[in-house]
This record gives C-alpha cells, structure tokens and sequence, in this order.
C-alpha cells in the first residue's frame, strides 16, 4: 500500500465521521482515565453501564477513594477481571491524589506508572484528554491495519510504530477513533461486512465477503 492510498482511506474515514470520538462515556479526564482503565477485555456498553452507576456520585479520585474498594467492586462486578480492576483502580486515585493534586497527568511515563494503565489506556487519554496524536492499538485496530495492508505487524507496538510512520500528519490525532470504530461495526472479525465498507476497493484484503 502507498501513501496516496493510505491518504484516500483516511479523507473517507474523515468524511463519513468528520468528529469521531471515544464510546465510553464520561464527564472529566478522570473519569476517561477510570472508563479505559476498566474497558480492557470488556465492551464499552457494559463499562458505561457500570460507570453509571457511581460516576454521579463518586466521579472524582476522593470520591472512589472515599467509596472504598468493596463497593466499587459490587459495581463493576458486570465487568470483566473486576476484582483486579476495582483495586488498580483505588491505587490509581489514591496515587492521583497523592502525587499529582488529584489531577490526571499529561505524561506517558506518569500515566503509565499508574496501576492498570498500560500503554494502549495512556495512548487512549493522551489522545482523547490532551490532544496527542497517539494512535491506541487495540485487537480492532490491529486487525484492521493488518487486513487492510494499511499497517502489518506481528504485534500491538509494531503495528502503533507503523501507523506514526504512514498515517498522514493531518489525520493522526482522528486515526485512532476512525480505525477502531471501523474495526468494530464494519470490519469485524469474524465476517467483514465488506459490501458496506466505504474502503473495500482501497483494501488489501484478499477475501472480501461478497454481497448476498
């Protein structure tokens, strides 16, 4: 793939969804940095459904701190891996609170220092929160860059390093929220909705699904 294809997918991306953003619902950087905290291996819905619950009341570090971990616990516990994510999660405020004002910090290596908050969770707010061209890899994004032929690699990194190097400057800070809700509605995993897709004759995927 060359770049005046990779610029084409992208000015289509961006004119089907000229604003994209995340999903997961929030009200402040925190309660961003708590909902990706909680999304790994879970769907949005279920983390917006479960963030509903306590965001209202306890949306801040001290208010999950002052909620405790067992009633946090009681409600994610719809959520995947909610017992490990619950305790990260208080760490996380307390470390918040401790060492930042209660403030979510515009810093890879602090984000990435929190409990739970890897890589992919500090590319999501770096982007999102402050405006960074991160570009977030996760199974969507990776399937999608391989598929495509837009990105290949072996693994979640090579895949981000690729994209920072192909996707066009004027497309970087969007890429993220155009490839995975690309990923998640039309190029899915198992049957790629191929018919539907608004890059199909951009794409390098050699088994495209036919129109029924």
């Amino acid at each position: 793939m060359n770049n005046t294809i990779r610029h084409e997918i992208f000015e289509r991306l961006k004119a089907a969804n000229p604003a994209p953003t995340t999903e997961l619902h929030y009200e402040s950087t925190f309660q961003l940095l708590i909902a990706v905290l909680l999304s790994a291996q879970a769907t949005d819905k279920s983390v917006n459904i479960a963030t509903a619950r306590f965001f209202p009341q306890h949306g801040t570090p001290q208010g999950l701190v002052d909620l405790g971990l067992d009633a946090l616990t009681e409600y994610i516990k719809t959520i995947g891996l909610y017992k490990t994510k619950a305790k990260n999660v208080i760490k996380t405020c307390e470390i918040l609170l401790a060492c930042h004002n209660g403030e979510v910090p515009d810093d890879r290596a602090a984000l990435e220092a929190l409990p739970g908050v890897g890589r992919k969770t500090a590319n999501v707010v770096l982007n999102t929160a402050f405006g960074h061209p991160t570009i977030a890899v996760d199974t969507h994004i990776f399937r999608v860059s391989n598929r495509t032929g837009l990105a290949r690699g072996k693994n979640v990194v090579e895949v981000e390093r690729k994209l920072e190097k192909v996707v066009p400057a004027q497309f970087r800070h969007d890429a993220h929220h155009w490839l995975i809700l690309h990923g998640r509605y039309i190029c899915v995993a198992r049957t790629p909705k191929c018919p539907q897709c608004g890059i199909a004759d951009l794409c390098e995927y050699k088994d495209k699904t036919l129109p029924r």
